[in-house]
């Protein structure tokens, strides 16, 4: 034998041995390291998930239990006393009958509004990439920052937009009183059109030129072409932006940023159209001190928005078009 071959059996035999030694670790493997270092990456997003997602809802969750008021030691279990006073209240339903009109005004308002947006700024004009950020930039104030925007645009004594009513000889409109608080807060919604434009927009990049340049030789309209072709297309993205959109109309405080007195003794001030579901919640937390009562009223609307988020897609299931079929196995 050579001595290449000698040391390399000898190699062998010293690494056999040590893996049958006691108290030697056998080598750890490629896909074990893997893992580690997959979870050792992962590690922070799941700590904070845990600290700063479930662990709060499960409080929430035995909150909704009791009668604790966020002050008082003294609360008393009512298991689910509740939710059944919360199906009881007719201000429960009236808010979220609200909500969902709010929703189901804005949310297509929104949609429609970021796509047109989008199809304006694809085509080839000049200046389009300005034309795209100063469109965009409105998405990126800060919700309270917007709020005091528009307080002060609608104000009734010194708003600009009474002012302008005053130059063709209209009397000031109480903007942010009934009944036209709702539109107002439908135009904050309007207002943030641009990030449904920034994704509507790379959705339209993305449909294929030859099935719009087959759709003009067969002698297609740019309607058509647009209804026929690019719509069904751009399904998936129209599909996210309106589970989104649900998710965000449901949840949204910007009436108590549009009310005149934003604090929890003025929240029952609000205007009527404008005292959505989240309002109510706010009200029962911070003007009532019923920590569990609101706790209660949150829980309903988690399981609302699973429930309606799973209809929409039940119902887009047969109408919304996948390039790649999203159940197929890899």
């Amino acid at each position: 034998m050579t001595a290449d071959q000698i040391s390399s059996v000898a190699g062998r035999r010293g690494s056999t041995q040590a893996a049958g030694r006691p108290g030697t670790r056998p080598p750890t493997s490629i896909a074990t390291r893997r893992h580690r270092a997959f979870y050792l990456f992962a590690s922070p997003w799941i700590a904070g998930f845990v600290l700063l997602t479930i662990a709060p809802m499960a409080y929430a969750l035995w909150l909704s239990f009791t009668t604790f008021d966020g002050i008082s030691p003294r609360w008393h279990y009512v298991g689910f006393g509740n939710y059944r006073e919360l199906f009881a209240d007719s201000q429960t339903w009236h808010s979220l009958g609200r909500t969902g009109l709010f929703a189901i005004t804005s949310v297509p308002l929104s949609i429609v509004a970021g796509l047109a947006l989008a199809a304006l700024v694809n085509r080839p004009i000049k200046a389009r990439g300005l034309f795209r950020t100063l469109l965009y930039l409105p998405a990126v104030v800060p919700p309270v920052g917007a709020g005091i925007a528009f307080k002060q645009v609608f104000d009734q004594n010194s708003g600009a937009a009474n002012g302008v009513l005053n130059l063709f000889g209209i009397d000031a409109l109480g903007w942010l009183a009934d009944p036209y608080a709702r539109y107002v807060l439908i135009m904050t919604v309007l207002w943030t059109a641009g990030n449904i434009m920034i994704i509507s927009l790379a959705g339209l990049q993305d449909v294929p030129r030859e099935l719009l340049e087959a759709a003009r030789i067969d002698g297609a309209s740019a309607w058509r072409s647009f209804r026929s072709v690019t719509v069904p297309l751009l399904s998936p993205v129209l599909l996210f932006q309106t589970v989104t959109g649900v998710i965000a109309s449901v949840q949204t405080i910007m009436p108590l940023l549009l009310a005149p007195d934003p604090t929890p003794a003025g929240i029952t001030a609000l205007p009527q159209s404008n005292h959505l579901y989240m309002m109510h919640v706010f009200a029962e937390y911070f003007a009532f001190g019923r920590y569990g009562y609101a706790s209660a009223l949150l829980w309903v609307l988690f399981v609302l928005i699973l429930v309606v988020t799973g209809l929409i897609f039940r119902a887009t299931s047969g109408v919304v078009f996948y390039n790649v079929d999203p159940e197929a196995k890899k």
